[in-house]
């Protein structure tokens, strides 16, 4: 299995979306065209959001991205932010649309919260990792996270954070060295029912030993 990896370009944002939806299961939250508008808003967001990119290719499929943002370098591309406003705009122009939105909202409360708690002053941010479902536990997660370590390193970032929750496998981080700091549980009503998500942030102390390759 010949994984390549690239830099993220505008042609992999809708496949993309489709991961992103099947991955959070936002069809569970409203209708399909709502669940891939929240995707949209999603995924136009964290692209506010970072400094670097590595995309996961397998046999010209994306399957996969990681995004990392340099806090002090970052500085978010004009384009990028009027996409993100546009995607955010489709949504809260249904009913449902505004509706689900209220889960985005409280979920940003919950990370600032979370971030508040750590007295870290941290360099820098994993703000995306998600991998096509099918492609779960082939190695390529591992692959993509090295790649935001090596980053990391190359920039002589100290440390990093994240954010995540249950509806995740949050004990791959804890696998690949990431330490737990804080979680809050919160409580959603999602189609009249109760639903119960715990959140997290996890950081990352990064030894600043990569060396590059000589030929």
């Amino acid at each position: 299995m010949e994984i390549k990896l690239r830099e993220y370009q505008n042609q992999d944002f809708n496949e993309l979306v489709n991961i992103v939806r099947e991955t959070w299961q936002y069809d569970k939250f409203c209708n399909s065209k709502t669940a891939n508008k929240l995707a949209q808003v999603f995924l136009s967001s964290c692209l506010t959001n970072y400094t670097f990119s590595q995309v996961a290719v397998l046999k010209d499929k994306v399957v996969g991205i990681i995004l990392a943002k340099d806090i002090k370098q970052h500085k978010c591309p004009f384009k990028n932010r009027i996409k993100q406003l546009l995607a955010i705009l489709s949504l809260y122009l249904t009913k449902e649309g505004r509706k689900v939105s209220k889960i985005f909202a409280d979920v940003s409360q919950i990370d600032k919260q979370l971030l508040k708690n750590c007295t870290t002053p941290y360099s820098a941010e994993l703000s995306l990792f998600v991998v096509n479902s099918t492609c779960r536990n082939t190695g390529i997660g591992k692959v993509l996270f090295q790649s935001v370590i090596e980053y990391m390193n190359r920039q002589k970032l100290n440390n990093f954070y994240l954010f995540t929750d249950t509806s995740c496998n949050y004990g791959f981080y804890e696998h690949q060295g990431m330490i737990r700091r804080y979680e809050k549980e919160h409580n959603f009503i999602v189609n009249n029912q109760l639903t119960k998500m715990n959140f997290f942030i996890y950081d990352y102390l990064c030894n600043n030993t990569y060396k590059k390759d000589k030929f």
